[in-house]
């Protein structure tokens, strides 16, 4: 293949030890995944270095839609999307619907920014089924649809840059089996997988209640919701109300982070401990202070980046990846010395770009 991978065989701990820094023109090459055959999350995986184009040819225009950018985790594949456009040369417009009930205007969105002469689209999808339609659109017209995150079901892309949302969660439940086998001390959990109807959270929720199967842990109550701040934090509340004698909340980065003052408020600091089944930086703030046990990461600027790169790739007719995704690991307070910000984090400070000419 032209300027593509080289096969390695080093493990998911390895690269989490040894991963260079994501920053500038240093980020590559990285620890990733490729399923083969593409776009199924079930088909066999093999472990490569991924190394993107030096330059693009020309500056293509890309279109990048995003559920929104409430938190920081888009705020992590905004800041890869367009630091890699940069890198590599090209013109990007950034789009975001303002949340997950707003599937609506995200295809109005990515309509609007095709007609404004868009050579290609990379969509973080509100839905991943609600897309299918303009994806197909997309493609009649030649046009380049990368998915990027949060999975789509449609046989129309052209790529994805995304992980096992299943994979994310089932690591968050298997942290937590681990602690709570079989046979060991009981204890009572409350899910919060995120918005309902999202590719991305269903996988979460299955993956999960998969992991803790057949281990001593309860799950007492599944809550769906937006991933704003103030929904979560809401839930929070209600169900601490409901199980007093909960033990464990586990569940989206923004229920983590709202998790922690209002468990601090309540003085249940010590009774109920908390997990998220993705990376943020308050959650990173969280696992160094010991006020959050464990998050998997999915090295987010990196899918962001690798995105650009497929979309380049296609255009220029260049050998590409159909479907990547970064190894996953788990960052606890016992190895989070070790773990890479940048490949996952936007830097302090870092306000939403959306544009780059």
């Amino acid at each position: 293949m032209k300027h593509l991978i080289k096969l390695v065989t080093a493990s998911a701990a390895i690269a989490f030890v040894t991963t260079g820094g994501a920053s500038a023109d240093d980020w590559f090459p990285y620890s990733v995944e490729v399923w083969d055959p593409p776009f199924d999350m079930a088909s066999p995986r093999s472990s490569v270095d991924y190394a993107p184009l030096a330059k693009a040819s020309k500056p293509w225009d890309l279109c990048v839609s995003f559920p929104h950018m409430k938190d920081a985790y888009w705020l992590g594949v905004d800041y890869g999307v367009t630091e890699e456009a940069k890198r590599i040369g090209v013109k990007v417009n950034v789009v975001e619907a303002g949340g997950y009930t707003e599937l609506n205007k995200q295809i109005s969105q990515i309509e609007d920014c095709v007609s404004a002469g868009a050579d290609a689209v990379i969509i973080g999808a509100i839905s991943f089924d609600g897309l299918n339609n303009v994806v197909a659109e997309l493609a009649a017209k030649n046009i380049p649809v990368i998915d990027v995150i949060n999975g789509m079901s449609s046989d129309k892309l052209s790529a994805k840059s995304l992980v096992s949302f299943g994979e994310m969660g089932a690591k968050a439940g298997a942290f937590l089996a681990s602690l709570h086998p079989g046979g060991g001390t009981a204890a009572k959990v409350a899910w919060f997988p995120g918005p309902a109807g999202a590719g991305w959270v269903e996988a979460g929720n299955t993956g999960f209640q998969g992991a803790i199967e057949g281990s001593a842990l309860e799950l007492v109550d599944t809550k769906y919701g937006d991933t704003g701040k103030e929904a979560q934090a809401k839930l929070v509340e209600d169900t601490l109300e409901a199980y007093p004698d909960l033990d464990y909340i586990v569940g989206t980065a923004v229920t983590a982070e709202a998790a922690v003052p209002i468990l601090r408020a309540r003085g249940l600091t010590d009774q109920v401990k908390v997990v998220s089944y993705y990376y943020t930086p308050g959650v990173d703030q969280g696992i160094a202070r010991g006020q959050i046990l464990a998050a998997p990461t999915d090295s987010t600027v990196v899918q962001g980046r690798i995105a650009v790169d497929q979309a380049v790739r296609i255009l220029e007719g260049e050998d590409y990846l159909k479907h990547v995704g970064p190894a996953l690991y788990v960052v606890t307070e016992e190895n989070h010395g070790e773990f890479d910000p940048s490949s996952t984090l936007a830097p302090d400070g870092f306000r939403p770009v959306f544009s780059v000419q």
